[in-house]
């Protein structure tokens, strides 16, 4: 396997392992103003994701950084032609991150009434942001031979990418829901849990859907179709889906939430194989794509990256397991008298 070959896997793993860790924080904001019923449930949803949040994010900055040295041609195309709605993604997260550390600083029920709602937008959109981006990427964007994108944000919102868009809402709000309940107990953890049943078959009708959507309007299957045995990797998002169910029917919402994870990392490694070896596909003309081949980094760089990755890449997930571990207790009352609480 070649080095470029190996950094375009890394790179779908990388965007897998974020969908899957700031999945659930983006699900947590999604189902707040639809879940707690006071200020105190609020506390404890803001405070099952509060350890994490900023953690997770870390992999996005790997995955952007990894797009930007090992495929710097598709780093900035990408971000040329997908300048709006990667600027609204960017003060979304921001506007998150603000709210979590905002909110507490003034003991007034109007300074956190508007500060969940600014949560509530840092989560939704996202969410919605990141399905309707890669939805179109899956379908190819209007790219041209220069890299210009011949259209603007009204483009991307074609239904494909609204299907996608949708798609990513619901899976982390689901996502969310679960994490909530293992974070939680009591009647919180039981509401969590009745709410992740009743988000469970709108996922799995959206995930149909999606697949049907890609089947008529996308070239996701080709690399399929071509090597029958790479329908495997449709296993695991499908596995992930049945557990899911399966775990969440046995008031098991850590083993639920890993299903789930299985079911967006394997959705999102689905896509990823499916553009192989495109990063950045053009709908318009496929001579106009970004493929590994036309824009990753010299072997040098490749291979000094591969280096850095084989040594600091284990340390962020020994950490990453280490906060879940360190962590894992319920979110209670009791822990919202902490000064650290948010």
């Amino acid at each position: 396997m070649d080095l470029g070959t190996t950094w375009f896997i890394l790179w779908g793993v990388l965007w897998a392992v974020y969908f899957v860790l700031d999945g659930f924080d983006f699900g947590i904001g999604i189902i707040r103003p639809f879940f707690s019923k006071n200020d105190t449930e609020t506390r404890i949803m803001y405070n099952a994701m509060g350890p994490f949040w900023d953690g997770n994010e870390v992999w996005l900055i790997t995955a952007g950084g990894v797009t930007f040295a090992a495929f710097p041609k598709t780093y900035a195309i990408m971000f040329s032609s997908l300048y709006t709605p990667l600027m609204l993604l960017l003060f979304a997260l921001i506007l998150r991150g603000v709210t979590l550390e905002f909110r507490s600083k003034v003991d007034s029920a109007g300074w956190r009434k508007l500060w969940d709602a600014c949560n509530f937008l840092g989560s939704f959109l996202p969410a919605l942001l990141l399905g309707v981006a890669f939805a179109n990427i899956f379908k190819g964007v209007p790219i041209d031979q220069n890299g210009i994108l011949q259209g603007n944000l009204l483009t991307l919102l074609n239904p494909y990418g609204l299907a996608g868009g949708l798609l990513f809402v619901f899976l982390f709000a689901h996502h969310g829901a679960l994490w909530l309940a293992f974070k939680s107990e009591g009647e919180i953890r039981d509401r969590a849990m009745r709410l992740a049943g009743k988000l469970w078959p709108v996922v799995a009708v959206l995930v149909v859907l999606f697949l049907v959507m890609s089947w008529g309007m996308t070239q996701l299957f080709t690399n399929y179709l071509v090597h029958p045995v790479l329908f495997a990797i449709l296993l695991v998002p499908v596995a992930g889906l049945l557990l899911t169910y399966s775990y969440r029917r046995q008031a098991r919402p850590l083993a639920a939430w890993v299903g789930s994870a299985l079911l967006i990392g394997g959705a999102a490694l689905f896509g990823v194989v499916g553009i192989f070896p495109a990063l950045l596909p053009s709908s318009l003309n496929p001579a106009y794509s970004l493929t590994i081949a036309n824009s990753s980094s010299t072997s040098l760089t490749l291979s000094i990256m591969l280096g850095v990755a084989l040594v600091f890449v284990p340390i962020v997930i020994i950490y990453q397991v280490w906060a879940i571990h360190t962590f894992r207790h319920p979110v209670t009352k009791d822990d919202l008298e902490y000064e650290e609480a948010y």
